[in-house]
């Protein structure tokens, strides 16, 4: 009876837990700290993002401070902070394989004391079958059936209630001594070894109950608290109560006790209800999974994945068909691995409190960074939490052997692909960083770069964010013309939920003026939507560099001539080229000519001529540019994507080129590229596959 009094301490957890809030912890520790191994990660300019601004500092700044400098300092704490990530996020996605299979099979389990008589291999079956039909509908319950969750939960908690009431009116009110501490504390002074080994049963009270944060896609937060506090944590203290009474009474009774409290003439809706809250249990732990590999994909350390978004409405409710069929064979194994609900409930103990513990630690860090708690608060908090997780993880890796063997190794798996696909992108991206093309370089051919300028928007993708990267040179030297307006396109993921359109892209011109290039950095948060239509993505980065060319000219107007940059280089004279069929074509302002804008042309100054009012200029060559990006917009665009074949170096050590060679380069050939989702069609579409050696 006495385990009663953990399990509220273990609800407050819960929320933090269920919901893969580890990756969104530590993506807003990435947000105040360098502290991220992931590539090309953080800029400075994005704190100018709305999502970026956070609390006003407060007067324990200087600690928060130290903790900064000291995490972006230490090679070691980046590289702790990130395994302990990523450890946490395979204990997470293990949990979500360990629920369908512990609450189904438990729920299935009390055919047997509806029907004495009924084997568990029938019960096996039955619980296979429930969650073949469950994966097999998940696409469709996320976004149709998503509006029966809520009555059902309710009906199933007010019958936990109604049952934990029947059993204490019916058996007497013993079961409340648990609430005294001194139980707990004498049970562990007469049997302190078997009280031990008995916690990480004790924490299943607490488990299970997560589910319903899962819920965040349907329902408000604050609705989900309040919910939880006043509906969910009283139903299962009575339950729990009730079921303590029935034990007092019935002493000789130790399975399916739930089941066998209930009244007989309720029993059979009862068990249909247990079995609709299991397997939504089971669907709402899948979108959970489902939202922390989006989050773990948008941060740089899980494989790219399709992602299906089933609702127009709720931006949370995806479907991840690799992860979805993934889940079935995972939980399928497990039950037919184990076949009773004991081992698997080991199994479940070590992934929920691997969870826990890992979400505690992150907590203690953002209250040192950034919520700037004090001290006191800080230690009493950890010792609190850590001090009882580790206990009770301790008594659950005693079962390692009776089940959670198989769960760690899967865990293991899970851990391994996250920390490949992290430590090859890495390594891919300094590679890239170390060949980008040098400005001197570029400016030296001039703004015509060395060959043809082709009417039309060519977007060049690139993993970099600074620079010019080295397939750009690759594309000068192949192709016979390049296009008349070069935008260097670079996607993404910044660790905030959502970034708003208004800040969706971040333009930077590259050279000057006439060279007419660009840096565009698109920008995503881990929870919006990226299949955008390439039309869609064409016209809103057209959009976005048409304000961004306004904005200039606005700015240099503004400034006296002394004020410009002094890193702007001059204008080059204007020069004229015949191309072979016989047109002409200027090299500063390419094929503008051919264009015929709405407005009237103002005619060219000569040299010798006084000059005019540097606002005349400004406004002079924003018609001219506006036109001319209308113009290649009219032409069309050209995607030009690098797929390199990334390959450790022949002087790399045996594991790096097992790791880069094989499983880095086998889970890069099985992922989805960047730009897959806006279905570009292969007219538009401009591939190359160099080797880059890492």
């Amino acid at each position: 009876m006495s385990w009663l009094s953990f399990g509220p301490m273990m609800m407050v957890k819960l929320f933090y837990d269920s919901t893969g809030g580890i990756f969104a912890m530590y993506s807003l520790i990435c947000r105040n700290a360098k502290v991220s191994l992931i590539p090309n990660h953080q800029l400075q300019a994005e704190k100018r993002m709305s999502s970026f601004r956070l609390k006003l500092p407060t007067p324990e700044l200087e600690r928060s401070i130290k903790v900064k400098e000291k995490l972006e300092s230490s090679p070691l704490l980046k590289k702790l902070l990130l395994g302990l990530v990523l450890f946490g996020t395979a204990m997470f996605i293990s949990n979500g394989v360990i629920t369908p299979a512990m609450s189904v099979l438990s729920a299935v389990s009390g055919l047997k004391v509806g029907i004495p008589h009924a084997s568990q291999d029938i019960v096996v079956m039955i619980s296979i079958a429930l969650l073949v039909v469950l994966y097999s509908l998940q696409r469709y319950a996320t976004s149709k059936i998503g509006f029966i969750v809520g009555p059902c939960l309710l009906i199933w908690f007010c019958c936990l209630g109604g049952i934990g009431i029947y059993n204490l009116s019916r058996y007497g009110p013993a079961a409340f001594k648990a609430f005294n501490p001194l139980y707990i504390i004498h049970f562990f002074g007469r049997n302190p070894f078997k009280a031990w080994l008995s916690l990480g049963g004790c924490l299943l009270c607490a488990t299970g109950s997560e589910a319903i944060f899962s819920n965040l896609c349907y329902f408000p937060v604050r609705y989900v608290q309040s919910m939880f506090v006043l509906l969910v944590l009283p139903c299962l203290v009575l339950v729990y109560l009730g079921q303590a009474a029935f034990l007092i009474a019935n002493q000789k009774s130790s399975k399916r006790i739930f089941f066998s409290s209930i009244p007989s003439e309720a029993f059979w809706p009862v068990f249909l209800l247990a079995n609709l809250a299991a397997l939504i249990a089971s669907r709402t732990m899948t979108i959970a999974v489902f939202q922390c590999l989006k989050q773990s994909i948008a941060l740089g350390c899980f494989p790219r994945l399709k992602i299906v978004h089933t609702s127009r409405k709720f931006m949370a409710k995806i479907y991840i068909p690799v992860v979805n069929w993934f889940l079935l064979a995972s939980c399928l194994g497990f039950i037919v691995l184990f076949r009773s609900t004991n081992d698997v409930g080991n199994a479940y103990a070590i992934a929920e409190l691997g969870v826990m513990i890992m979400a505690t630690v992150y907590v203690a860090i953002i209250m040192l960074l950034i919520w700037e708690t004090t001290i006191v608060k800080v230690i009493s908090f950890v010792t609190t939490f850590l001090f009882l997780e580790l206990i009770f993880f301790s008594s659950a890796l005693s079962s390692v052997g009776d089940g959670g063997w198989a769960l760690l190794i899967f865990a293991s798996g899970l851990l391994m692909i996250m920390f490949i696909w992290n430590y090859g992108s890495k390594l891919k991206y300094d590679s890239e960083v170390k060949q980008k093309l040098s400005k001197d370089l570029v400016r030296k051919l001039g703004p015509n770069l060395g060959t043809m300028r082709a009417p039309g928007l060519g977007l060049v993708y690139s993993e970099i964010v600074k620079g010019v990267p080295a397939i750009f040179g690759h594309f000068l030297t192949a192709l016979p013309a390049i296009h008349s307006i070069i935008v260097f396109v670079c996607i993404r993921n910044v660790p905030v939920p959502v970034v708003p359109q208004s800040e969706r892209f971040l333009f930077q011109r590259v050279c000057s003026r006439g060279y007419h290039m660009f840096r565009c950095i698109s920008r995503y948060g881990y929870k919006d939507k990226k299949q955008e239509h390439h039309n869609t993505f064409e016209r809103l980065l057209i959009e976005g560099l048409e304000k961004y060319i306004q904005r200039e000219a606005v700015e240099l107007s503004l400034q006296s001539e002394d004020d410009i940059d002094s890193d702007e280089e001059p204008s080059t004279p204007a020069r004229i080229i015949t191309a072979p069929n016989g047109s002409l074509y200027s090299l500063d302002v390419p094929l503008l000519m051919d264009f015929a804008p709405s407005v009237e042309p103002i005619p060219e100054t000569p040299c010798c001529s006084t000059p005019q009012d540097p606002a005349l200029d400004y406004t002079q060559n924003l018609e001219l540019e506006l036109a001319f990006i209308k113009q290649a917009k009219q032409t069309g665009a050209v995607y030009l994507i690098d797929n390199p074949i990334v390959k450790a170096r022949k002087d790399s050590w045996f594991f790096k080129k097992l790791t880069i060679n094989y499983f880095y380069a086998f889970l890069r050939n099985n992922c989805r590229r960047a730009v897959v989702s806006m279905s570009i069609p292969h007219s538009n579409l401009l591939q190359v596959r160099l080797t880059s050696y890492v």
